[in-house]
């Protein structure tokens, strides 16, 4: 019969309370779903493709970061709690030797991340952690694997960290690019990333008439297509929106994402304005109820420079007008706009996106075929040597058309004279989209189109808007080797002010203009001016006041549209 000292009793009695701590354990992990096995480090091993392993000596290691075990990952939870009682004896006996200080070896685990996974030593790990004791000597061989594991990660994370060294495995690409890091919480679509790759691939062959090595393709689409994404998620600081995803989700998040605005568009839309449009989609309550309880009509519309701060500061290309939207109704003289369109798109490498709106007043049996307007369409863009792509729908023209303009860069408008009464004001399409289009806006009046050549700025200076045409028209002449006019109306002090400002502005872009000052009405002086001056066009900002004072005392932006014959470019 073996003798055991009288510590061994009660070391059965610790068992059995650790026993029962277990099956407790295990019991409240199916309601909450969270599992309570160790993992094993065999399973790991594989999932995570090993690249080498070293010995890293005797080290004290946190016992909450051991993790997992080699063999015995079956016989204790995962906090080591034992779930077999034929482990009782053994289990007693090193508790036993602990408690009379006989001493116990040093386990031995191996380290993946910062967790570990015991080699040999489980019941000492045990009786370590029943004994709430931090730390525990071990002999450490750290394994690298191609992703690192954390020793909180739960077996949906090990999933996908598991899927993503699949995905290291099959590109390489940790090799390729050290840096990168698409571990994703969507680990199913890694074969919707390996699928863009070999798109880019194939067109990179296209373009450059070769065949494309694999890696060469991997390491194109990484710093062409993936990386400018993910830089403009950062800059934009989208992911506060989606706490617990990482960057590369948010790239397939958004790959999804475009996809839909195409299918509901009729458009390609670039990344810069799916970003832009995701995080608006997260606006706040208070935003919503706002818009929910002031009349369309009188809201404010989007503050001055909104476009500028959302899309021009961060977008690679750094050009102002990617996309120009292109209204187009069935009379021909609309297609004015189209022209104007093409001739700015001809300048600035621009696509331009038509619009067709069936008005919800007519029936769609009353209009015109849309696949005439199309085929219109796309045979002046062919024709001009310009990218275009079309879409139509039906319902209220000015808010459809408000709609699409948040993913355009610019307008261009067709105009007749807007009304001029108050309460026709009030009503007028024209003035919704002026007041809530978030985007500047080139109007195209009856007559003649002609090349865009000469340009009159007015600037009052002291306003947003003001500041908003003045970085356009410098735009613009810097560009598109556009000539600039500037003129300021008010009295000298005003005047000098005002075109002190624009003269600094202009010398730091290297920008040359003819400067006019003069006293007067502004409406009669601009138009006076861009007469003496021989400017196409005058660039102006737009409503400076709220929607009702504008609409009972007018503006300069209406009293513009309704008496100038050349084209406005009105900016916000």
């Amino acid at each position: 019969m073996t003798m055991h000292p009288p510590t061994y009793s009660l070391a059965l009695e610790d068992f059995q309370r650790a026993r029962r701590k277990a099956a407790m354990e295990q019991l409240l992990a199916r309601f909450s779903g969270r599992s309570t096995d160790l993992l094993s480090y065999e399973e790991l091993r594989q999932q995570l493709r090993v690249v080498n392993q070293a010995p890293r000596g005797l080290q004290e290691i946190p016992l909450d970061k051991i993790v997992g075990s080699v063999g015995r990952y079956k016989d204790f939870t995962r906090t080591f709690l034992p779930r077999q009682d034929n482990i009782e004896q053994r289990w007693a006996k090193v508790k036993t030797a602990v408690h009379d200080l006989t001493g116990v070896p040093p386990i031995e685990v191996y380290q993946i991340g910062d967790a570990y996974f015991v080699i040999d030593g489980n019941h000492r790990v045990s009786v370590a952690r029943e004994m709430g004791l931090p730390t525990i000597s071990a002999y450490v061989t750290e394994v690298k694997t191609r992703v690192p594991l954390a020793a909180d990660d739960d077996p949906e994370e090990i999933i996908c960290k598991a899927r993503y060294a699949e995905f290291l495995e099959q590109t390489d690409l940790d090799k390729i690019r050290p840096e990168a890091n698409l571990l994703m919480t969507f680990c199913g679509q890694y074969r919707l990333i390996l699928d863009h790759i070999g798109v880019h691939r194939h067109y990179l062959g296209l373009e450059q008439q070769r065949f494309i090595p694999e890696e060469e393709a991997i390491a194109s689409w990484y710093d062409h297509v993936y990386l400018p994404v993910i830089n403009i998620v950062r800059e934009q600081g989208i992911l506060r929106y989606f706490p617990g995803r990482t960057e590369a989700d948010m790239y397939v998040l958004l790959a999804e994402y475009r996809a839909e605005l195409a299918r509901a568009l009729g458009w390609e839309v670039s990344p810069e304005t799916a970003v832009s449009q995701l995080a608006k989609e997260k606006r706040s309550p208070i935003q919503a109820l706002l818009e929910a309880v002031v009349p369309a009509e009188l809201g404010s519309g989007p503050p001055p420079g909104v476009w500028r701060a959302e899309l021009v500061n961060k977008r690679p290309s750094g050009r102002l007008f990617d996309d120009i939207l292109i209204p187009m109704g069935a009379h021909p003289a609309d297609w004015r706009a189209l022209d104007v369109g093409i001739g700015i798109a001809q300048l600035g490498q621009s696509r331009l996106l038509g619009l067709h709106v069936v008005d919800e007043e007519h029936s769609p049996e009353d209009a015109l075929p849309v696949e005439v307007i199309r085929a219109e369409f796309e045979q002046r863009c062919a024709a001009a040597g310009v990218q275009g792509q079309f879409a139509a729908e039906w319902g209220s023209v000015a808010a459809k058309i408000v709609q699409r303009s948040v993913y355009a860069d610019g307008i261009v408008l067709p105009v007749n004279h807007p009304p001029e009464t108050v309460s026709d004001r009030y009503t007028s399409g024209l003035q919704f989209i002026l007041r809530h289009c978030p985007r500047p806006i080139l109007t195209a009046p009856p007559g003649e189109v002609r090349p865009l050549a000469h340009a009159l700025l007015a600037y009052g200076g002291g306003q947003t808007p003001a500041d908003e045409a003045l970085f356009v028209a410098t735009y613009l002449a810097a560009h598109y080797q556009i000539r600039l006019s500037v003129v300021s109306v008010g009295d000298n002090i005003q005047t000098n002010r005002a075109l002190a400002q624009v003269r600094n502005y202009l010398r730091q872009a290297e920008v040359t203009a003819e400067f006019f000052a003069a006293e007067g009405d502004v409406v009669e002086v601009l138009q006076a001016t861009a007469v003496t001056a021989q400017a196409d066009f005058l660039i102006i900002g737009g409503f400076a006041y709220s929607p009702l004072r504008t609409l009972l005392r007018g503006s300069v932006a209406n009293r513009m549209l309704l008496t100038c014959d050349k084209p406005l470019l009105i900016c916000r």
